[in-house]
């Protein structure tokens, strides 16, 4: 990635300079509002307070608010440039703060290089801020202010620059020592840079069960050895080790893992060749390594190496740990970051690096190949389960400690914490929740491609189906085995040699016999059509559900189905939906995929299914049918359909609120209806719209997805007798997980309308 000087000024210059803004969060449009904003109404929150100091955390933003402190005196790798200087550093912090873990920061630059002075304005700002984020100060200052802060004050206090690169560090160190197998007590490490990350880093791999008496540290004078006087402080004597070796590359000799934390190009290829088999090099220096990726990677192929930069496999980068533990932190009120915390946060990165990574994170970073090994050994920054595998380790850390003091439900926090991440997460939390209570099994035809296989990996480990895998064996477990997947137990189907496929064939022959089909033809299907073999699976009962199209288009994908599974009794004509999930609101969107000229017949049979989703959604259905004409402004055929559609809804269900024709606007503006249409028996804004055709209804989902921000969940099938789903071409695998908790949700309804059915007839 090239990014020139322009660049950069022109970012933090247009179009309003700086890169940070402060933002009310309640409405001051009226004298009303004023008047609670300020005066009067502030008073009462100001006297709850002064009776309750705890109240704070009610009535204002400091429970969610976090100074980044600095004196400019260590910026990145810069140097002492001064507080001033420093500031557009504090407030990118800033940003990263809010972007990954929805904190507000106010940055505060401090023109002294007094730590005492820095101690005081500190403390004195306690009653303003939950946490304070040191930042950018050099040592050995850093410490001696850290230390103090955390002894005299009760909120938590974080030097990002000490013990956030250990953190994350430690989490690739742990990774790294599983993937070349050593074992973490045995590793001799040497550090390389003896400031207040160096030190820090060297703590926690101690705690992490590295042996101290393994641990070399270097600084620009050589290795720190007992009896040293030259550059030495009280902080460096704590790292001394009693040996007789003096420089860098005498220390690196036989090493399993080198730690640079200090300037470019001071280790050479010789020192990387002196190192044992398979050793780790955690090149951490900024912006340049302490030796250049290109040229460590050609000096040894066994190499396993981490750097600070983006443009390199494994980024070692703080921010996957300060916005994450600050956040757990806060949420459960902890009076400090301690090292049991610490510790959580770098087991929790460990463990998630591990874990299957979601498409949208590999399209983040280029559609890189994401996976557990050498090229991988850290979550990537972008990756949204960080917030909640992070945040929930600390938070539950803190609990255990001691140190919180509003302990938190860990299940219950982690939902919280997904909340936070947008509607659509929540929404499907909801439905994988309703899944995991009566897995179905899920019938899969495009079972040899990576992305199913992945989907069935998450889906078997977090018990929301049981997924049935369709295609040649051999190739299957070729493509587990190629992107680290286990499936185990998971059950595979090659219809060449399915035992089954003959009665499958007769089956098929008998339903499609006038309509075409021969015994010949009915072979060649099931032995060819992975979407007929599929459907057939969910008709004869094998299946519970059907979940396709990630390679075929929408078509080839439900017809098959159509002509093999039942409408549900009652319904003419299967139609699709989508689900758009806003900042605020969610929409569901139909007929988005299927008919293409529906009637009034047609769109009263859609508008009631798309009602019945809602409510499988737990929303309560306000339904719209749309139209560019109001309730008879224009007399035309076209909202003639619309307006007899509505008839015939109120005919069959005069229970469900709906009403129309009606324009989009008129539709989801309730003050509108209300003032030039108070007749509307519609109140509040739609939530169910109905399209008049499949050229309406597919444009407006596909606008409002690509530039009114919404999350698109779909398309959801209607209308069938059995759950069967049909994926977007190149879908994620987060999408196709969704899919199949949807189809399992639809599934168990129609168990539970058909067990339904049998005891009325039984009664009968």
């Amino acid at each position: 990635m090239n990014i020139s000087k322009k660049d950069a000024l022109d970012y933090h210059s247009f179009p309003t300079p700086g890169k940070v803004e402060v933002v009310s969060t309640k409405p001051c449009f009226t004298q009303r509002d004023l008047s609670l904003a300020y005066t009067p109404g502030v008073a009462d929150p100001c006297l709850e307070i002064e009776a309750h100091p705890e109240d704070i955390y009610k009535y204002t933003s400091k429970g969610n608010l976090v100074a980044v402190v600095s004196n400019g005196t260590a910026v990145l790798g810069l140097g002492n440039i001064g507080a001033a200087a420093g500031k557009p550093v504090m407030e990118g912090k800033g940003i990263l703060f809010k972007r990954f873990a929805d904190i507000d920061v106010f940055d505060l630059e401090m023109a002294s290089e007094n730590p005492d002075e820095i101690i005081r304005a500190c403390q004195l700002l306690e009653p303003t801020f939950g946490g304070i984020n040191l930042e950018d100060i050099k040592a050995p200052e850093c410490f001696y202010i850290e230390e103090t802060l955390k002894k005299t004050m009760k909120i938590p206090v974080f030097h990002d620059d000490q013990h956030g690169t250990a953190i994350i560090s430690g989490a690739g160190l742990i990774n790294a020592l599983e993937v070349v197998g050593k074992d973490i007590g045995k590793v001799r490490l040497v550090v390389n840079g003896a400031g207040a990350a160096g030190f820090s880093c060297a703590d926690h791999y101690v705690r992490l069960g590295v042996k101290r008496e393994n641990i070399l540290m270097c600084d620009t004078k050589g290795v720190l050895y007992k009896g040293r006087t030259e550059g030495m402080n009280k902080y460096k004597e704590k790292f001394t080790a009693d040996t007789k070796l003096r420089t860098l590359a005498e220390a690196m000799k036989g090493a399993d893992v080198f730690i640079g934390l200090s300037v470019a190009d001071v280790v050479t290829p010789d020192m990387l060749l002196s190192m044992t088999k398979d050793p780790i090099v955690f090149a951490m220096s900024n912006p340049n390594p302490e030796i250049k990726y290109e040229l460590a990677m050609a000096t040894r192929s066994d190499i396993l190496m981490a750097t600070g930069r983006s443009d390199y496999p494994n980024q070692i980068n703080n921010v996957l740990g300060f916005p994450f533990i600050f956040r757990g932190a806060l949420d459960v009120r902890a009076t400090r970051i301690n090292d049991e915390m610490k510790l959580a946060a770098t087991y929790s990165l460990a463990k998630l690096a591990r874990e299957d990574v979601p498409d949208s994170v590999r399209k983040a970073y280029g559609g890189q190949k994401l996976q557990f090994g050498r090229e991988y050994i850290i979550p990537k920054p972008f990756d949204s389960r960080v917030l909640i595998w992070e945040a929930s380790a600390v938070a539950e850390a803190a609990m255990k400690t001691g140190v919180a003091q509003k302990p938190v439900d860990i299940a219950v926090y982690r939902l919280q914490l997904e909340k936070r991440l947008g509607r659509a997460r929540e929404i499907m939390r909801t439905v994988i929740e309703k899944a995991q209570r009566k897995p179905k099994r899920i019938v899969f035809p495009e079972g040899e491609e990576e992305k199913i296989l992945r989907a069935a990996q998450e889906l078997m480990d977090e018990k929301i189906a049981v997924p049935i895998l369709l295609g040649a064996e051999a190739r299957i477990r070729a493509t587990i085995a190629e992107h680290g997947l286990s499936l185990e137990g998971v059950e595979i189907i090659d219809p060449a040699i399915f035992p089954g496929r003959a009665a499958y064939v007769e089956k098929y022959f008998k339903i499609r016999e006038r309509k075409g089909a021969t015994l010949h033809r009915s072979e060649e299907i099931m032995l060819n059509n992975r979407n007929a073999f599929g459907a057939m699976m969910v008709h004869m009962e094998d299946a519970d559900a059907l979940v396709s199209g990630l390679t075929d288009h929408y078509p080839q994908t439900i017809r098959p189905a159509l002509r093999v599974i039942r409408m549900q009794e009652g319904i003419k004509k299967v139609s699709g939906l989508y689900m758009l999930v806003m900042k605020k609101e969610i929409y569901f969107l139909a007929d988005t995929t299927v008919n293409i000229d529906p009637s009034p017949e047609d769109l009263a049979e859609i508008a009631l299914l798309a009602a019945e989703t809602a409510k499988r959604f737990n929303v309560e259905p306000r339904v719209a049918m749309l139209s560019f004409s109001n309730f008879g402004s224009t007399a035309h055929p076209l909202a003639a359909k619309i307006s007899r559609a509505v008839e015939i809804v109120r005919e069959k269900a005069p229970d469900l609120m709906i009403d129309g024709e009606m324009q989009a606007d008129t539709a989801v503006v309730p003050e509108i209806r209300a003032t030039t249409y108070p007749f509307s028996t519609l109140k509040g804004g739609a939530n169910v719209l109905i399209f008049p055709n499949l050229e309406a209804g597919n444009i407006a989902y596909k606008l409002l997805s690509r530039l009114g921000g919404a999350t698109a969940i779909g398309p959801i099938l209607m209308g069938m007798s059995k759950a069967v789903h049909v994926l977007q071409r190149d879908a994620e695998v987060s999408d196709i997980v969704n899919m199949s908790a949807i189809a399992v949700v639809d599934a168990q309804e129609k168990e539970r309308t058909d067990a339904r059915k049998s005891r009325i007839g039984a009664a009968a």
